[in-house]
């Protein structure tokens, strides 16, 4: 699972990366500031099972508070990309194909309108942040056309000489986007070339498939970051208003560092999503003004909207379901945790699908699999729930 930071330089990307993952990195209202991309791992929040099972879990990674289970994916931090990005402008080349494997991106969108078109500084709410949505969606387009451009030849040659489908030869071609069939296989019909012969295909139609495969295959959430500066909140309205067709989240990456730094000193009480905090000792009055802005910008935007933002990525967009591996006479590890594990796993997954993620030899050995929470055995084409706690049986390989 990987998460792509997209947008435009001096957006907040870095701050959002921080402020997701805890990892330090340089920050700069200079464009460019990252040239290498900076990856590392957040966080997406369940609701763990250990509640139904009236116990405390211990998780081996990630961590789990109040029955909240925090379960870690990877971050990718790329740097800014700027009009042109696809034609190579800004070393844009590089840094889209930094992105080639990213499941969803999530678009930095500097809302306070404090940035022009290549990241440079200008007066608050002098820039219109709709552009850079417009800006980020063409470059996608074109450097996706641009893979199609670069073997077109091959594929219209390949295409006349065998008997390999559509489907079967743009899926190829697309592997190293991390699209699979199912999503080419779902374009190509809603553009209606599933059969027409690919040599046949224009200039328009080209386009129009790069198109279909960016938005199906590579969505994109909209952080509306910047929203606690005077502009904020009205760019953030216009861009949910101006693209209705894209989650987008007030969100205030700066807030979520404050936050968190602040409840690593003991100052506060507060766990990643939160819509408010509670303050735990005497402030002085410096701190007590932070905190007091911290509180104004959690009641109007409903907490930061960075945690949101990894939420929706892989739960609304990606329909990820969280898994557990136990057992229906015993939840703990060979080292005593309780409930361990918890795996993100894509829609459709099966119990096969799951016994092979845990292990090669447990998929292939499968002889059943059941459903801890009713104690009820299911066949390994048994589509797996939110939240299922699993255990598999299954032969040991011999030797």
């Amino acid at each position: 699972m990987l998460i792509g930071i997209v947008g435009k330089p001096s957006t907040g990307k870095s701050t959002f990366f921080m402020a997701a993952t805890s990892v330090p990195v340089e920050r700069s209202p200079r464009p460019f500031t990252t040239i290498k991309p900076n990856r590392a791992v957040a966080y997406v929040e369940v609701e763990c099972v250990d509640k139904f099972f009236e116990k405390q879990c211990n998780p081996r990674t990630g961590f789990c508070v109040n029955s909240r289970r925090f379960v870690p994916v990877e971050l990718l931090d790329v740097a800014g990309l700027v009009p042109g990005a696809h034609e190579g402008k800004g070393l844009g080349n590089k840094f889209l194909d930094d992105l080639r494997q990213a499941d969803v991106f999530v678009h930095i969108v500097d809302a306070s309108g404090s940035t022009n078109e290549v990241g440079e500084r200008v007066a608050v709410g002098s820039y219109d942040p709709c552009n850079d949505v417009r800006f980020l969606e063409q470059e996608l387009d074109f450097w996706i056309k641009g893979i199609l451009d670069n073997n077109w030849i091959k594929l219209a040659r390949e295409a006349k000489l065998n008997t390999k489908k559509n489907e079967e030869i743009i899926t190829n071609q697309f592997s190293g986007l991390g699209m699979n069939r199912n999503i080419i296989s779902r374009v190509l019909k809603e553009l209606k070339l599933e059969e027409k012969p690919i040599d046949q295909w224009s200039e328009e139609e080209r386009l129009n498939l790069c198109k279909k495969i960016r938005q199906i295959g590579k969505p994109i959430i909209i952080a509306a970051n910047k929203c606690d500066l005077s502009t904020g909140w009205d760019n953030y309205n216009r861009l949910k208003k101006e693209f209705p067709e894209y989650l987008v989240i007030a969100c205030s990456a700066e807030a979520e560092i404050t936050l968190k730094g602040a409840a690593k000193a003991g100052f506060i009480d507060y766990i990643p999503g939160d819509k408010t905090f509670t303050i735990k000792t005497e402030l002085n009055e410096a701190q007590k003004g932070a905190m007091d802005i911290m509180k104004a910008v959690c009641d109007r935007y409903g907490g930061t909207g960075v945690q949101k933002c990894l939420n929706s990525a892989v739960f609304d967009f990606l329909h990820h379901i969280a898994i557990f591996p136990g057992g229906v006479g015993k939840l703990e590890d060979s080292e005593g945790r309780v409930l361990p594990d918890c795996f993100l796993m894509p829609p459709g997954t099966t119990a096969l699908d799951f016994a092979f993620k845990l292990h090669s030899d447990i998929g292939r050995g499968f002889i059943k699999a059941i459903d801890v929470k009713t104690r009820q055995a299911v066949g390994k084409d048994h589509a797996l729930k939110h939240r299922d706690v699993i255990e598999i049986v299954f032969k040991k390989p011999s030797g």
